[in-house]
């Protein structure tokens, strides 16, 4: 499982993380695995305010309650992100779609050996 994080500070400083998940997994334990090194990282920089974009609908929804799994190998880490998103004084976690997290998605695949995919949006969907 490969995850990609970018921090951005206020000031502008940014800080990119490329690695390995432990284990095997699907998308979803990536992306929840993504999210707590996220949300490590910033709490060791020292951030007391946080302001999450994540392309993983599933992981957005399952860590802010909206909606829960019974996929019992997904709780743990949605746990984990529920208590590093605690953590902050002010956290907030909000869904964009992937073509416009591009930068995470790079050092997600870099991390896997994979080349960089399509920042391109994926076709409408719309009936004719």
């Amino acid at each position: 499982m490969g995850l990609g994080v970018v921090l951005l500070s206020p000031d502008g400083a940014r800080r990119e993380q490329s690695g390995l998940a432990p284990g095997h997994g699907c998308n979803n334990e990536a992306e929840l695995h993504a999210l707590c090194l996220a949300l490590d990282l910033a709490l060791a920089a020292g951030s007391r305010q946080i302001l999450v974009h994540g392309d993983s609908d599933v992981a957005v929804r399952y860590v802010t309650g909206v909606d829960s799994t019974a996929v019992a190998r997904l709780r743990p880490l949605i746990a984990r992100a529920r208590e590093g998103l605690a953590r902050f004084d002010e956290a907030r976690l909000l869904w964009l779609p992937r073509h416009r997290n591009a930068e995470a998605d790079r050092l997600s695949r870099l991390a896997l050996g994979l080349p960089p995919g399509s920042a391109t949006p994926p076709p409408s969907r719309r009936r004719r």
